[in-house]
């Protein structure tokens, strides 16, 4: 379904970008003949191959996590080692993020800065739940993603190097989205939309000077992250919504284009890092609705993370590829709460369906209600220093000690 043609009473959903319009006369960056500041390029290059961008382009920037690839066939081709897929680039050559290329036997990224979407939300609709409740952050992102979903909500910015599409956007320095942020009185800002890995180095610029500004960072991701990469993110990442899609290889194969398990150990080490997380699942009918595999998947969450790890199930609505597919029924989501809470999973929140949404924070010890929400919004608020008024039992999350709720 057309962004476009929308109906108007459709709720916005929990990780839809905004609409994103499109210059039909865009065209994609002019290539720019190899060339080296200051040094040849690697031997063996051709005349014709990309090099460094024209200081007119301050969006193409030397990449991180780029490294030497040695085949004797094609000298000057790199690994480009930021994600699980580890693509091995010859001269030219764009890696499957679609931002990524090797420019004269070196890695750059093609989009730093150049953001499609920037703008303040509340940060349940990221949708985190026990981080900041109450809070907006400044979501930013660029286009480009090393996945290739086929019911992406978001594909026009995330799949427009696959459909030859340029969305609009506009340079915005790491300091410029900081004070941006600042000026919207955010508390966070949120590497969202597409995945944020594949504009890694533009995220870690502004991580840091987000964390100087006494910002917090976040990410929503499909924890295709590589160790590397997770290193150089962790000591500036607060939490990370990842995008828990299935937990086999077979799903994330044939609808995704990755595996699972790159994911599965993203999720635990950042766990184990330090980092909150929480989960999103789309539950998708006749795709990853089996009732017997959203069971694994919740036994391995209340395993591997905890049972207090909140688990976000949202509605798929038909988009992109898969718009033929009807919408999630309602009792498919009832049934894969109730699943995931007979599992132990204290946290269990059901999106995108009015009729049947579950968005309360119930205590996990005790069962009081302990944070309303409505649209996005927290509207009640019965925590007392992070803690059950009944029973006393701390809720897990971060930021839980003051109310956002104006009495």
């Amino acid at each position: 379904m057309d962004e476009n043609n929308r109906s108007p009473n459709r709720r916005e959903t929990f990780t839809k970008a905004p609409s994103v319009p499109f210059d039909p006369d865009a065209m994609p960056v002019l290539p720019v003949r190899a060339s080296s500041p200051g040094e040849e390029p690697p031997e063996g290059l051709r005349l014709g191959d990309l090099g460094p961008a024209a200081e007119s382009e301050p969006n193409i920037r030397p990449a991180v996590l780029g490294e030497a690839f040695d085949d004797p066939f094609v000298p000057g081709s790199v690994r480009c080692i930021a994600c699980a897929h580890r693509c091995v680039l010859r001269p030219s050559r764009i890696g499957i993020c679609g931002v990524r290329q090797n420019r004269g036997g070196r890695l750059y990224t093609l989009v730093y800065g150049q953001t499609v979407v920037a703008r303040a939300e509340p940060v349940e609709k990221k949708p985190f739940f026990h981080f900041l409740p109450g809070s907006y952050a400044y979501s930013v992102a660029t286009q480009g993603c090393n996945f290739h979903c086929s019911y992406c909500q978001n594909w026009q910015i995330s799949q427009a190097h696959r459909e030859g599409r340029v969305p609009e956007s506009r340079y915005l320095a790491p300091e410029t989205a900081v004070a941006e942020a600042l000026a919207a009185g955010v508390r966070s800002i949120a590497y969202t939309y597409v995945e944020p890995t594949v504009f890694l180095e533009y995220a870690l610029d502004t991580m840091a000077r987000a964390r100087a500004a006494g910002l917090h960072n976040i990410f929503v991701t499909n924890g295709y992250e590589s160790p590397e990469a997770l290193d150089l993110l962790v000591p500036q990442l607060d939490a990370a919504n990842v995008d828990l899609k299935a937990a086999n290889d077979d799903f994330y194969r044939h609808v995704c284009g990755a595996l699972w398990e790159p994911v599965r150990d993203t999720i635990v080490a950042m766990h184990e890092r330090g980092v909150w997380v929480e989960l999103t699942t789309l539950i998708i009918p006749g795709l990853n609705d089996d009732r017997r595999d959203l069971r694994v998947m919740a036994e391995w969450i209340a395993t591997a993370v905890g049972p207090e790890t909140p688990w976000h199930l949202t509605r798929f609505q038909p988009t992109y590829r898969l718009s033929g597919l009807a919408e999630t029924p309602a009792a498919t989501l009832v049934d894969a709460a109730a699943i995931a809470r007979e599992v132990g999973l204290r946290h269990v929140y059901v999106g995108n369906a009015p009729e049947v949404e579950a968005s309360a924070t119930i205590c996990a010890h005790c069962g009081e209600r302990l944070i309303g929400r409505s649209d996005f919004a927290v509207t009640e608020w019965r925590l007392v220093d992070g803690r059950c008024p009944r029973c006393r039992h701390a809720l897990a999350g971060v930021g839980l000690e003051d109310s956002p709720v104006i009495a």
